[in-house]
């Protein structure tokens, strides 16, 4: 059982998904400080100081009748019952920009993994199975075709 983990532990795959996860969490904070510190202040400048985060409906008063507050916690404090829209627009923001920045990290990824133009091809896919496999092989090691005549 020892050696089946350390197997699993050591496989690429496991350890490039403990890699990404890592890198994720510290990308993750470095964009919510983005949002947060960067990009609202002049959004909430430009919109007179609008802070969506505080945007709220009071559904329900608190158990003294009273039903004006100021913040979403002071309502819930006071025992109402809060609808908070504006807290779910600012993470709807928040995830644009995060999706936003992982399609840019992800095109840079891709467009460094391309090949350069006119560089010889070292891979080639299995007519049979469609497997990417070395150029040079004349048996494919997924479905085990004979590819001695196939050139793709």
């Amino acid at each position: 059982m020892f050696k089946e983990f350390k197997e699993f532990a050591i496989k690429g795959n496991a350890v490039d998904l403990a890699v990404g996860v890592i890198i994720g969490a510290a990308f993750g904070a470095i964009v919510t400080s983005l949002v947060k510190d960067i990009l609202m202040p002049p959004i909430g400048l430009l919109t007179g100081g609008l802070d969506f985060s505080n945007k709220f409906l009071v559904l329900k008063a608190g158990a003294n009748g009273a039903a004006d507050f100021a913040t979403p916690a002071q309502a819930v404090a006071a025992g109402a019952v809060t609808w908070n829209y504006g807290n779910f627009v600012t993470l709807v923001i928040n995830f644009i920009i995060v999706a936003f920045c992982i399609f840019l990290v992800v095109k840079a990824m891709n467009n460094m993994k391309k090949p350069a133009p006119g560089a010889q091809a070292v891979s080639k896919d299995c007519p049979a199975c469609a497997m990417t496999i070395p150029i040079k092989a004349t048996r494919c090691p997924h479905c085990t075709s004979d590819l001695a005549g196939a050139h793709t």
